[in-house]
């Protein structure tokens, strides 16, 4: 395991809190959900995710960096399960009616939102092999090319993106569909940002027909 002393590592910098913020966030946003839009009871979600949450913690603070990056995979793969899961019941309920518009609006919202912040967890916790090699390795070009990395200057030659980085790429893309300053670079993060902005695209479609119908 390498020491992150040894290397002269700013362990300051591997700022963790903002996703573990936006992974209860999804939590707390299905709880906006109805019942006919959830799989099981409406706290399952934040619960099975609070519960993950403190090993993942634990493995940071201990070190053990492989197993924090399965339990964050882990994480962010019951995240997606959930709100697909939920997308497609909302889809099959918009043709019948049996929701109020305002809570398919709603839903539809905190859907989207959803769709964000998942995505911006999967960005940050797969790009350049995960937050804590990203540390390692200094400046990365990874699977996303931010525009600090083409910037030729000692302030930027050891900059790495931290979560709010992904953030910003993960809502440029459910708003744009498509990134707009970070140029995509590896083939499963095309794919990535090809589902985030079809989920996108599908919930706004979704908006528009509720508020079309309330008009």
């Amino acid at each position: 395991m390498t020491d992150p002393k040894s290397n002269n590592i700013d362990l300051s910098a591997d700022r963790r809190w903002p996703a573990i913020i936006a992974a209860l966030a999804v939590g707390g946003l299905f709880l906006a959900l109805p019942e006919s839009l959830v799989i099981g009871p409406r706290w399952l979600q934040l619960a099975i995710i609070s519960i993950l949450v403190v090993p993942t913690m634990l493995t940071h603070r201990m070190g053990q960096h492989h197993l924090n990056q399965v339990l964050g995979h882990c994480i962010a793969a019951i995240l997606t399960i959930f709100m697909v899961w939920s997308l497609v019941l909302l889809i099959i309920a918009l043709p019948s009616g049996k929701e109020p518009p305002i809570v398919m609006l709603r839903s539809a919202a905190a859907l989207w939102v959803t769709n964000v912040l998942v995505f911006a967890l999967w960005y940050w916790r797969l790009d350049g092999g995960g937050p804590h090699h990203r540390l390692l390795k200094g400046r990365n070009y990874g699977a996303f090319l931010f525009p600090q990395m083409a910037i030729q200057d000692k302030q930027f030659l050891k900059w790495t993106p931290i979560f709010v980085d992904y953030l910003f790429l993960a809502f440029n893309t459910s708003t744009a569909f498509s990134p707009t300053d970070s140029p995509v670079l590896s083939r499963w993060a095309k794919l990535l940002t090809m589902m985030q902005a079809a989920i996108s695209l599908s919930v706004i479609a979704i908006l528009a027909a509720r508020a079309v119908n309330i008009l």
